[in-house]
């Protein structure tokens, strides 16, 4: 947190009037040349927030429905959950399996290893064109996608940043979706506290806070889910340690996850 003038505080900051990015845009040359129209400086420690939505379409991360063929596979279970196998099959391809589903809801575990509805792929906020409907995929790599961004806004402002990719999920047990770090790149995204003691003497001894899911949930009350246009924002004052962890350091591992399933009854196809 900052407290270089007076109580601690962290300052959420939109990058206004980013355009409606397209396939091969120069995303983080986009964002600093409209963080400098905007007269907004980075500074050493921000945290850039991303949402994969312009992230996904600048790598080209899209797909028609009309150009999927569904599987054998595909066409039985959107049967079960009264999906379009189309979709159903883009699914599957972006997924490494089926973890729950029911008639309306197909959850599974996506590429880059997150739980969640239909594999993060969506097509709210893509323009479409005529009768067809094209969907967004998440990137290919977020960590990946997360340190080029990293790596180019570092080179041209001088500064030492973080830069979180983030995706809007919904989380068992609780109503009502909240942004969530998939792609990481310059600070360690967990804390942990174990060993510390509290107010009152007691060592902690299970505590691990995810700072990435906390910088990210905060900056998605600022860019909004519907029609703010605030793809980037920057997160100044966020208490986070440098270093070198990425988006895959979240995810728990299957061994000590209670709820997963032991085998999916409908495999993925992400390689």
């Amino acid at each position: 947190m900052d407290t270089r003038t007076g109580p601690p505080k962290v300052e959420i900051i939109a990058i206004p009037n980013i355009p409606m990015i397209q396939p091969g845009d120069d995303l983080p040359g986009i964002v600093f040349e409209r963080a400098q129209a905007a007269g907004v400086a980075f500074e050493n420690h921000d945290a850039i927030v991303v949402t994969h939505k312009v992230v996904s379409k600048a790598e080209g991360r899209s797909v028609r429905l009309s150009e999927v063929e569904p599987s054998p596979e595909a066409v039985e279970l959107a049967a079960l959950v009264h999906k379009n196998p189309r979709l159903v099959e883009v699914v599957l391809r972006e997924s490494r399996g089926v973890v729950a589903m029911r008639p309306d809801l197909l959850v599974v575990e996506n590429r880059l290893g997150v739980i969640c509805a239909n594999a993060g792929i969506d097509r709210s906020n893509v323009e479409q064109i005529g009768d067809d409907v094209t969907l967004i995929l998440l990137p290919h790599d977020a960590d990946a996608s997360a340190h080029v961004i990293q790596n180019r806004l570092q080179s041209q402002s001088g500064k030492t940043l973080a830069v979180l990719i983030i995706d809007t999920l919904g989380r068992p047990f609780r109503e009502g979706v909240i942004g969530m770090a998939i792609g990481v790149a310059g600070m360690e995204p967990l804390v942990d506290v174990r060993g510390q003691t509290d107010l009152f003497g007691y060592v902690m001894e299970h505590t691990i806070i995810n700072r990435a899911d906390e910088i990210a949930a905060a900056s998605s009350m600022l860019m909004g889910q519907t029609s703010e246009r605030l793809p980037v924002v920057i997160v100044r004052g966020a208490n986070y340690r440098p270093g070198a962890g990425s988006g895959r350091g979240i995810l728990r591992e299957p061994g000590k996850d209670m709820f997963r399933p032991k085998e999916y009854v409908y495999p993925g196809k992400a390689r």
